[in-house]
């Protein structure tokens, strides 16, 4: 992939945290408008190979359907950014503001799909002393794993079916989705390699995907309900993230660690293992969910490596909170990573790559008495193969080839294929 291209990548996701990753740039008295983003479209065919119930599970059941076809965007969605930067007493300033049209929809009369709206954010600053942001944009924790997923300009897992507005790519599957939220955040000016960013987001609600309560058929299509969403506004979630990029001749790298913590309260336990939520979160339990992540990637001659590894307690599987705590308000560990080699040939310019990663989530000992318990997902495993060619330095062709296994905590599975080709432009 030429770098053009690869700054189009991340400035599809982090549109004008920088002037270089602008795509059409229009001055306009003393602003600079800059629109940028990209439209894909992807033939996406899922084979699932078994019907066991996995709750929080990624890999398609074939209870469900055991062969699905649709025509989708992948990991990253169709994307327009609009947004512009000026400089006005001695500030940086700039904004952004895009929009996420889908390219899918599930059955007649449903117009044009599902649409999104994932930024809106403003930023001020100096080189000398740093940025201050503002606003929606792709949060701290997870940011660095999710842009060096090969998977970005393709699709990796995902359900087939239609009238979704993107895959998963290999959110689930080695890292947490970062996901885009509300944030105050500040970043340091770039120190001979070395950045940092610190700052508060909106606090997110709790959630499960297995109830203790719920009564579960006989045939593997039941699916648990939600059992709780919790959450408080008392204290924002905390992120940050540290990273250092280098180069030295021919080798290039970067090295990133990060961090995000946040207090989840209205955890009242009922005595008898179910836990109840009232709406008075003063009298509830209270319990900080924090998750810690490093990373690494390292490139030379058309070859790049990179991993990634988490650990948290009460941060969940897939998304922060998502099954983080159990039906007593105790805390569930999990963790994972991913590995991922590419290689560009240089002949032809393609890309071609493997990668492999997975997501585990451990119950605690004292679940094991509640059945419904052992239908919670256990790991999350994907392996991908892909290639990437860049037909001009605007538009990749991609097929990719992914097998997704899932396993509950009694050791069932679901395993499916996902195949999927097609194309991304970007401007």
């Amino acid at each position: 992939m030429n770098k053009k291209l690869g700054l189009a990548v991340a400035g599809a996701l982090v549109a004008f945290a920088s002037t270089a990753n602008a795509g059409i740039s229009i001055p306009a008295g003393d602003w600079t408008v800059d629109i940028s983003g990209n439209v894909n479209a992807f033939y996406i065919n899922t084979n699932a190979k078994d019907g066991n119930l996995v709750a929080g599970g990624l890999a398609t059941s074939k209870s469900n359907s055991s062969n699905q076809s649709s025509i989708n965007t992948g990991l990253l969605p169709s994307w327009l950014t609009v947004g512009a930067h000026t400089r006005q007493n001695d500030l940086d300033v700039a904004f952004a503001i895009s929009f996420q049209p889908g390219a899918s929809t599930a059955h007649g009369l449903q117009g044009g799909g599902s649409s999104e709206f994932r930024q809106a954010y403003f930023t001020f600053g100096d080189a000398s002393w740093g940025t201050i942001k503002l606003g929606k944009d792709l949060g701290v924790f997870g940011s660095d794993a999710i842009l060096a997923d090969m998977t970005l300009l393709g699709v990796g897992s995902g359900s087939s079916t239609g009238g979704t507005t993107t895959t998963l790519g290999r959110i689930g599957t080695g890292y947490m989705y970062a996901d885009f939220t509300g944030q105050i955040n500040y970043t340091t000016p770039n120190w001979n390699g070395f950045q940092a960013t610190v700052g508060i987001a909106q606090p997110w609600t709790a959630q499960s995907s297995t109830s203790m309560s719920t009564r579960l058929d006989d045939d593997a299509n039941a699916t648990p309900a939600s059992a709780y969403s919790v959450g408080s506004t008392s204290s924002p979630r905390f992120e940050g993230k540290a990273a250092y990029s280098f180069s030295a001749n021919d080798v290039t790298g970067k090295v990133w660690a990060e961090f995000a913590s946040q207090k989840v309260k209205g955890l009242n336990s009922a005595g008898n293992g179910v836990t109840t939520f009232g709406s008075d979160y003063a009298d509830g339990k209270s319990a900080t969910a924090h998750v810690y992540g490093v990373g690494a990637t390292l490139a030379y001659a058309g070859a790049t490596l990179t991993g990634y590894y988490y650990d948290g307690q009460g941060a969940g599987t897939t998304g922060f909170l998502l099954n983080g705590f159990d039906k007593d308000g105790q805390k569930r560990d999990s963790n994972g990573g991913y590995v991922q080699a590419t290689y560009v040939i240089p002949t032809i310019g393609t890309k071609i790559g493997a990668s492999w990663g997975e997501s585990n989530l451990d119950r605690n000992a004292d679940e094991t008495s509640f059945s419904s318990s052992n239908y919670l997902v256990k790991t999350n495993e994907m392996w991908t193969v892909g290639a990437y060619h860049p037909l001009t330095k605007s538009v990749n062709l991609v097929a990719e080839y992914s097998r997704v296994e899932s396993t509950n905590q009694i050791d069932q599975k679901n395993k499916s294929d996902a195949v999927s080709f097609g194309g991304i432009l970007f401007f």
